[in-house]
């Protein structure tokens, strides 16, 4: 793998216009405030620690854009990975608008691309820090002429987060990826709101993993409340999300999840714990048995 190392004066803009594939980019302490998509395969993108080397960008979802109109919450992102096999490593990718109350979603990182893979790094924003692609059909239509087609991406997509600190306040991991978090501290933030989500899957039917948490640490922020945060609610019908062996404080809420609003879609949504599911659980959240949880673990390492 050929390898390409930035300067301190640099940009990683710069360094993506003329970067060819199973190329290693080495990028060192400092902070890079740039909006980047990373269009380019089989790269791997390696810094100097999480909090040492930071790519930050501060667009909001009520911001109005170049075009005119607002940057909704599918252009807010810090940086968009468009392209499969990309490796992200010892770096922390962050939305520092902080307003979300005011200004709408923030989104750190967006990931349209197959067999990504992030490593010992950090995500920070608010509401929707972290987006799991692709989107849910209705919005590929929706956005049509509005998102780029490589926005717009269709196919079920593999993303697998380890060691990583994921950041947020309101459904800050989100999306319609088969998507893996494990050994990470998932950080609940306090919200003027007063509650939060961690997760909103929006699977379709067809897909079988949705995703996924593994021997993880939900933590908070000083100043969140005991039973204030819900670990998730389905974004769409069929939304799938699993927490297996994870340690969860006393600010997830004892119903565990939200079936959004007035919707009815505790009918199909699907939710499961491993080893337990404590007694106040909502009813129509499962309890998986340890074949299923290996099962959904597994597809992981194919």
């Amino acid at each position: 793998m050929k390898e390409i190392r930035i300067s301190p004066n640099s940009t990683l803009a710069e360094a993506l216009k003329t970067i060819e594939p199973n190329t290693r980019i080495v990028l060192p302490e400092g902070v890079f405030r740039e909006k980047l998509e990373i269009s380019v395969p089989d790269l791997e993108i390696v810094g100097a620690g999480s909090g040492k080397t930071i790519i930050v960008n501060g667009d909001y979802a009520k911001k109005i854009a170049a075009d005119g109109r607002e940057f909704n919450t599918f252009r807010t992102y810090t940086l968009a990975v468009t392209a499969p096999r990309v490796t992200l490593r010892n770096l922390t990718v962050e939305n520092d608008a902080r307003s979300p109350e005011k200004l709408g979603q923030e989104v750190a990182l967006t990931v349209y691309a197959d067999e990504f893979l992030a490593e010992d790094c950090a995500f920070l924003s608010t509401q929707d820090t972290v987006f799991l692609g692709p989107l849910p059909d209705d919005l590929i239509k929706r956005y049509d002429g509005f998102l780029r087609n490589s926005l717009r991406t269709k196919g079920e997509q593999k993303h697998i987060f380890r060691r990583c600190l994921v950041a947020g306040t309101v459904d800050f991991i989100f999306g319609c990826g088969n998507s893996l978090f494990e050994d990470c501290e998932i950080r609940s933030l306090c919200d003027a709101r007063g509650h939060g989500y961690i997760a909103a899957p929006s699977h379709s039917s067809e897909q079988e993993i949705g995703i996924v948490f593994n021997k993880c640490r939900l933590t908070r922020e000083s100043g969140v409340a005991d039973g204030s945060i819900m670990l998730a609610r389905p974004w769409r019908d069929y939304g799938k999300t699993s927490f297996i062996n994870c340690e969860m404080d006393k600010h997830i809420s004892a119903e565990g999840f939200n079936k959004w609003g007035d919707t009815h879609r505790d009918r199909t949504a699907r939710f499961a714990e491993y080893p337990t599911k404590p007694e106040a659980r909502v009813p129509w959240s499962k309890l998986l048995t340890e074949l299923e949880a290996k099962a959904l673990l597994g597809y992981f390492d194919k």
